[in-house]
């Protein structure tokens, strides 16, 4: 094995570690981040040896719970289909993390680590692959049920996330437009320029009613309040409704995956992705100090340190805030989601594409 092999390997293993942990913990985030918002305690009654931990113990008890539950299968089923749904659901949600930089370059021992599991220079249309893939084990899990409520929430599941995938790629073309690029590392390095010679470059700023639509788009393609319709508990509607055990807990886990994955693109194509304002690869340089002259030098391990620490508290607020919205709002009648996506976010996002390419060509 090459060691730029080795190196990748290592740093996909990194990502899938981090990325499914965190997922656990937003489980373990959730509870309690709801019970906050409800003025209640939250789930504590898992202990080790009499320690609670704040209940930091229920994800890994949920997992032993649904490890340990009946796999059950109706009894006119897909059999084959119904466990391969769950498995390609989750499989694409963590495989579109492997193009989404978390850091610059890291130099080290002579040799020089993108960090990122797969430089391509088309990875913003690999991320949307990646999501739109995820589409199939929904469609599945519906079809290969044999209940009319599972085909029910598949449908609904599919067109929803069809529908505000357009809206998500509509618009990402204005951010494309600008920084000139489908490679996100190369879109994050360019959110590092100055406007003005002096404010960062950021998405939010250059694309403000993007952001809007992307949030408002992104947060329906997780499945999740207000837009969970495909699921919708109290109506008995869900695609995954003839599912037990740790099936259900894996499109439980993917929703989780969603949510992380769309606070990771928020935070890479709008909040500068893993760029601090006014670090640069040898330390902060402000250009309104002396002259535009003074640069506090820092050795590369800190600013590859302050680089990836900022990416990770971006995703975390996000995150955050996906949960907030999730437990502030109401949900979506059907009939309501769909207009929204398709009469009022759809039109938007041709119109901001529209007068981005006004401006650019001005």
């Amino acid at each position: 094995m090459t060691p730029t092999l080795l190196i990748q390997v290592v740093l996909a293993a990194v990502v899938l570690f981090s990325v499914v942990n965190f997922a656990a913990l937003h489980t373990w985030i959730e509870r309690k981040q709801s019970a906050v918002m409800q003025d209640r305690i939250g789930a504590n009654r898992a202990t080790i040896f009499g320690i609670r931990a704040l209940g930091l113990f229920h994800p890994l008890a949920d997992a032993i719970k649904m490890f340990m539950k009946e796999d059950y299968i109706p009894a006119k089923a897909d059999k084959l289909l119904h466990t391969l749904a769950p498995f390609l659901s989750m499989t694409f949600a963590l495989v579109a993390f492997a193009s989404i930089p978390f850091g610059d370059t890291l130099r080290i021992h002579g040799y020089e680590i993108p960090l990122q599991v797969a430089p391509l220079n088309v990875g913003l249309l690999y991320v949307f692959a990646m999501m739109s893939m995820g589409v199939y084990g929904v469609i599945l899990a519906g079809f290969s049920s044999n209940s009319n409520y599972a085909f029910l929430g598949g449908l609904r599941a599919s067109s929803q996330m069809l529908s505000y995938e357009i809206t998500l790629g509509a618009t990402l073309l204005g951010v494309v437009m600008i920084y000139g690029s489908l490679d996100l590392q190369e879109i994050v390095r360019g959110q590092g320029e100055l406007l003005w010679g002096w404010l960062p470059k950021w998405g939010c700023l250059v694309q403000p009613l993007g952001l809007f639509l992307f949030l408002t788009a992104g947060i329906a393609e997780t499945k999740r309040i207000p837009y969970d319709v495909p699921e919708g508990e109290s109506e008995i509607v869900g695609y995954f409704v003839e599912y037990s055990g740790m099936k259900f807990g894996m499109f439980y886990f993917t929703d989780f995956l969603e949510t992380i994955l769309i606070a990771s693109l928020t935070a890479t194509l709008f909040f500068g992705g893993w760029q601090v304002p006014y670090l640069y690869s040898s330390g902060f340089y402000f250009p309104w100090i002396d002259g535009g002259n003074t640069v506090f030098t820092l050795p590369h391990l800190v600013v590859t340190f302050l680089q990836v620490g900022a990416f990770i508290f971006k995703v975390v607020f996000f995150c955050w805030l996906f949960m907030t919205i999730r437990w502030t709002l109401p949900r979506f009648r059907y009939d309501q989601l769909m207009r929204l996506g398709w009469k009022i976010i759809f039109p938007l996002s041709l119109l901001n594409l529209l007068v981005t390419a006004a401006v650019i060509l001005i």
